[in-house]
């Protein structure tokens, strides 16, 4: 146990978890936060993406000790349930066992239980309306606004969770040592509502994560417990079949007739939500380095934020509150130790993930599109049967297995797509392909998990 003092900026997800498993450690976490209280906020809509939790994020929640309290908010999600523009639907499993299924949960709902928790039961020191107007790197001082004072507090043992747009890794520009980067995906992203039916029950199935695949562009809506979805659009920013194009009520109206003709019966408020809620930008975050010195360190979205479309964000941030923690034991009062150690865990998995997330979101928007794709994923589960400890699809691997590291999850999730490609180039269906064949290939491929 210690008493020595911990300051986390950011109340998000990955700051408000962070400072329960710190303060179970027996740290005095405080925590400086530039919103509001969302304990005394309602929702904004479309503000955040809804969240969809998988093995890493419980298993997070499960060594924090606060599971129980979080899984009311939970909604089993068994697979992507495809809508085809000519009305047909299909339900692609995400895995092949029971327990194989992801969660549909609410950002806003999950922060507000996690804040909750922090600060009524491990008393830590939320100070919200707190910002950071600025951060001198050469002098390890950090300027802090709130609504009545300005003041400095000195980098010395600070937690960076203050999400993709933190002040404190902007301030480093190309400075070593974080010296960060952003790219920005030339997609945007819209949410829309598709509301409960009058008697609360859901208008979609429920247990499903639902997309519209279009190509370049497409609608994906989760379920939340009032019996509503989430739907948001995600497309090109700028040129043909984009947010730019839809810049009046008509273009909007014959965008979704031609290519969402199933989806606009559900919207009620389309017009009105498109034009109120904000369209929100994507992209990915990376730097050289996560910490500075023994002095402050970055942590989940602040270091390594990444696009949402393998569902990864939330769960990564979860992952890296336990890593820390894990690392912390080992080199407790070291914290040179403590950054260097917890960097050079996670950054090759950071990495990874983020480069799974852009391929999905290929997949999600126009792979699911390809007629061989059906194919290749009947076939991965079939090769998964036969080799359970060589084979594991790589979608398995990342949202069901949190055991194996993302930087592995990687690895083989290429070598995968590769022999995929080759075993089903000349066939249309399985009765096609040699089974016994394909094993012995995979064998000479992927050495045993």
């Amino acid at each position: 146990m210690s008493s020595a003092s911990i300051k986390i900026l950011g109340s998000g997800l990955c700051g408000s978890l962070l400072s329960i498993i710190l303060a179970k450690r027996g740290y005095a976490v405080e925590i400086y936060e530039s919103r509001s209280d969302p304990r005394k906020l309602s929702q904004a809509a479309g503000r955040s993406i809804n969240l969809a939790m998988s093995s890493r994020g419980i298993n997070a929640l499960k060594y924090a000790g606060i599971f129980d309290q979080i899984k009311p908010l939970l909604i089993p999600m068994t697979g992507r349930m495809l809508h085809f523009k000519n009305g047909d639907k299909e339900l692609q499993p995400y895995g092949q066992k029971e327990d194989e299924v992801i969660y549909s949960v609410s950002r806003f709902n999950l922060n507000q239980i996690l804040i909750e928790t922090a600060e009524k039961k491990y008393h830590v020191n939320i100070n919200f309306e707190h910002s950071v107007k600025s951060y001198d790197p050469e002098n390890s001082k950090i300027q802090m606004h709130s609504p009545k004072k300005e003041f400095f507090l000195e980098a010395q043992k600070i937690l960076v969770a203050d999400g993709a747009g933190s002040v404190i890794r902007k301030s480093f520009n190309d400075r070593a040592p974080i010296m960060p980067s952003e790219s920005i995906l030339p997609h945007s992203y819209k949410e829309l509502t598709i509301p409960a039916n009058d008697d609360g029950s859901f208008q979609l199935e429920k247990n499903a994560l639902h997309v519209w695949p279009r190509g370049q562009f497409m609608l994906i809506a989760l379920p939340n417990p009032a019996g509503d979805f989430t739907l948001t659009l995600f497309m090109p920013t700028t040129g043909k079949d984009s947010f730019a194009e839809l810049s009046t009520d008509a273009a909007v109206t014959d965008f979704f007739d031609r290519h969402f003709a199933s989806a606009v019966p559900l919207l009620p408020n389309l017009i009105h939500e498109f034009k109120n809620n904000p369209t929100g930008i994507l992209g990915t975050v990376r730097c050289r380095h996560w910490h500075q010195d023994d002095k402050l360190l970055l942590i989940g979205d602040a270091a390594h934020a990444l696009v949402p479309f393998h569902a990864q964000g939330m769960n990564f941030a979860f992952d890296d509150c336990v890593e820390l923690d894990k690392v912390i034991g080992q080199h407790e009062h070291n914290w040179l130790e403590i950054f260097q150690n917890f960097e050079a865990n996670q950054f090759d998995n950071a990495t990874a993930i983020q480069e799974m997330a852009l391929d999905n979101y290929i997949e999600m928007r126009d792979g699911v599109l390809d007629p061989k794709f059906a194919l290749r994923k009947e076939l991965s589960f079939e090769l998964e049967k036969r080799l359970p400890n060589q084979f594991i699809p790589r979608y398995s691997m990342v949202m069901f297995h949190e055991k194996i590291p993302y930087a592995v999850s990687y690895q083989r999730g290429e070598i995968q797509k590769k022999l995929l490609a080759e075993l089903t180039m000349d066939a249309e269906k399985m009765e096609e392909i040699d089974l016994n064949y394909a094993e012995k290939v995979v064998a000479t491929k992927l050495a045993p998990l």
